[in-house]
Formats: C-alpha cells, sequence, structure tokens
C-alpha cells in the first residue's frame, strides 16, 4: 500500500462499531460545516491503515485500482442502512442501489490472520482496500440485525451529525464525545434537546 504524509494523519475513532466510525469520515453531516474526510486515495489508504485489523494489513499482491468515489458511495449507503434500521422502517425500506453496493461489499474477501517467524500476528489480504471495506460492510449488516441497533444515537451537538453505540447502562448517553461535542456544550451552558433516530421521522 502506498504511504506517504497522510500516513501522519488520524481520524476520530471510538464510536462504538467498525461501520459508524467509517461513516463519520463524513464529518458534521447535513451541517453547512460538512467536512469531506476522504478527498482521496492517501485519505483513504490511511483510514484503512488505522483501521484496518491489526494497525493495518500487508498487501500480497499489487495495490488494486481504487475508486475513492465508490468507497464514499458505500459510506453513504451504509448511512442510509444504518438510519433506516433505526427509525423501524424495516430493511424493505432501504433503497435497492444502497443495498447491493453494502452486498457486494461484505463479500469480498476479508483479511486473513497468520502468526509470522517472529512470533507477531500479521493481516494479509490480495486487496487490502476492498478487504477493509468488507469487515465495514459486514459490520454494518452485523449491527442492523442485532438488538445493538437499538442503542444507535445521533450526538446532541447541533454541528456533529455523529452517530454513535450507546454502551452506557441507563442508555441515555447524549454525546459522541464528551471531549469535543460535550465539552463545547458544556462551554456554551445551552442544553440541546437529545436526538434520537429511533423516534425521528
Amino acid at each position: 500500500m502506498p504511504r506517504s504524509a497522510a500516513d501522519t494523519r488520524r481520524f476520530r475513532h471510538g464510536a462504538g462499531r467498525l461501520a459508524l466510525d467509517f461513516i463519520r469520515t463524513l464529518s458534521r453531516r447535513g451541517t453547512p460545516q460538512e467536512v469531506e474526510e476522504l478527498p482521496d486515495a492517501e485519505a483513504l489508504f490511511a483510514w484503512v491503515r488505522q483501521f484496518g485489523p491489526g494497525g493495518g494489513i500487508v498487501a500480497v499482491a499489487p495495490f488494486a485500482a481504487v475508486s475513492v468515489a465508490d468507497a464514499r458511495q458505500l459510506r453513504e449507503a451504509i448511512h442510509e442502512l444504518i438510519v433506516v434500521a433505526c427509525r423501524g422502517e424495516g430493511l424493505a425500506a432501504w433503497r435497492s442501489v444502497g443495498r447491493e453496493r453494502v452486498n457486494r461489499a461484505a463479500a469480498a474477501v476479508t483479511p486473513a490472520p497468520a502468526v509470522d517467524a517472529w512470533g507477531r500476528v500479521r493481516w494479509s489480504a490480495p486487496d487490502p482496500l476492498s478487504a477493509t471495506l468488507s469487515l465495514v460492510a459486514r459490520d454494518a449488516i452485523d449491527l442492523v440485525d442485532s438488538d445493538a441497533i437499538t442503542r444507535v444515537r445521533a450526538c446532541a451537538g447541533p454541528l456533529c451529525g455523529a452517530l454513535f453505540l450507546d454502551e452506557s447502562r441507563p442508555g441515555t448517553r447524549r454525546w459522541c464525545s464528551m471531549n469535543t461535542c460535550g465539552n463545547r456544550a458544556k462551554k456554551q451552558t445551552g442544553r440541546t434537546p437529545k436526538q434520537n433516530l429511533h423516534t425521528a421521522s
């Protein structure tokens, strides 16, 4: 996989699921300050290195040609899938074009682990990008097919737009992160009403 200055780029993590971390690469989604964090192949490679298993995966064949647009379309299809599931509309309400994208990504070969001669666990795949995106797509399908989908929340930060898995015992977490949106809300002293995708219209 090509390496460049983009290797130093760090993406937000901690949404609770790989699929939720991936869709956060469109930050401040739905606001006037929306930011595309995957503008080019270098950024996409950097995301794969950060979120791939074992801190990245090793290519065992030349890296395949990458369409960043395809990766972003997959991201939006996954976002749509999760929102549809959260709203209780039934997955049949999910657009067929999105379903085909996610299913196709999930069907790709996933990374394989192996222990090398030095006792290290190494992950490899013929195409590290499609392999990692396959993990993302599979995680999204697993999420919407599990009880955990009832714990997916939209951050209450008005300029955030991130989704996260609420793993708190009472299930009342409001912020994607107390270090960012939570602290920002405290500084503003005002309180934004809690957003819940499961009651959104």
